[in-house]
């Protein structure tokens, strides 16, 4: 009899224990599922879609040339006082020699030309004068592109020496046939050097622009390829995303045009889209 007390009170025990565990672990599940269940949107970058400049370019190099340049060839034995390589104005003097003066016809840089003395003399030096505030480029197209050039597209040019910076130009002038050897046609173009930083006979990079319009656009880190399909996730009022099919054309400086799917003001998704689903709730972040 007393055997089967202890048996029934070890019973009851067991079934003490094991609902205790089963209630605490429940209650652990309650207590972390208030404090963890709900977890807060993810936080995205966004981008309010804007009208941007759009063109397509074409590639070119030129060598810098003075808008006027002119020469003059003089004997040092001559010369009254030294020359001075610095800016003349139209009718200053630049040279004073023992029989007459050399006088600028326009305003410039004076300087000399590189010119070896065995062609020259020993005694004689060539000066020159350049109006390098406007630099002409004359530049190989290709034929393909006969259609599209034409005189007042925008060129962009860049120059070594000051690779960050871009001169700004337009083509002034084309010529009326193709080339039969490079199959290129020859354009010249004239670049703002306001500064005089572009040295004659330096190389340049050229960029010159055609069909610029202003379009939709969006950065390209926005978009979702999917096959041959394009798409964003656009923010609605309620902060949700939806998933939108978008056309787009011309990419140019990390931007793509929109053709299609969208509208100027709307908001959409730049950065994080790969934690992202459509239906789901963001917090947006402005940059």
């Amino acid at each position: 009899m007393k055997r089967s007390k202890k048996v029934t009170i070890g019973i009851l025990i067991f079934f003490v224990i094991v609902a205790s565990v089963i209630g605490g672990r429940t209650a652990m599940g309650v207590y972390f599922k208030k404090k963890f269940g709900k977890r807060p949107p993810p936080g995205v970058v966004v981008e309010i879609v804007q009208v941007k400049e759009f063109s397509k370019t074409i590639e070119s190099y030129c060598t810098a040339l003075s808008s006027k340049t002119t020469s003059f060839k003089i004997k040092k034995s001559e010369l009254l006082e030294p020359l001075k390589f610095k800016a003349a104005k139209k009718g200053d003097i630049i040279a004073k020699l023992q029989d007459k003066n050399i006088i600028a016809p326009f305003s410039g840089t004076v300087g000399t030309r590189g010119i070896s003395s065995s062609i020259l003399g020993t005694d004689s030096i060539m000066l020159t004068l350049d109006d390098s505030k406007k630099i002409l480029c004359d530049l190989q197209i290709p034929e393909i592109f006969a259609a599209k050039l034409k005189k007042g597209l925008r060129v962009n040019a860049k120059f070594l020496a000051y690779k960050d910076k871009l001169y700004n130009g337009v083509i002034v002038s084309r010529t009326s046939r193709v080339d039969a050897q490079t199959r290129s046609i020859l354009a010249r173009a004239q670049i703002n050097n306001k500064d005089l930083e572009i040295l004659p006979g330096s190389l340049l990079d050229i960029e010159l622009l055609y069909d610029e319009k202003e379009a939709i656009s969006v950065v390209d880190t926005s978009i979702i390829f999917e096959d041959e399909k394009k798409f964003v996730y656009k923010i609605l009022e309620n902060n949700k995303i939806q998933k939108t099919e978008v056309t787009t054309g011309i990419r140019k400086n990390g931007n793509l045009e929109i053709i299609e799917g969208l509208n100027t003001d709307d908001k959409i998704v730049k950065e994080g889209l790969a934690r992202l689903a459509d239906g789901m709730v963001v917090r947006p972040i402005l940059k």
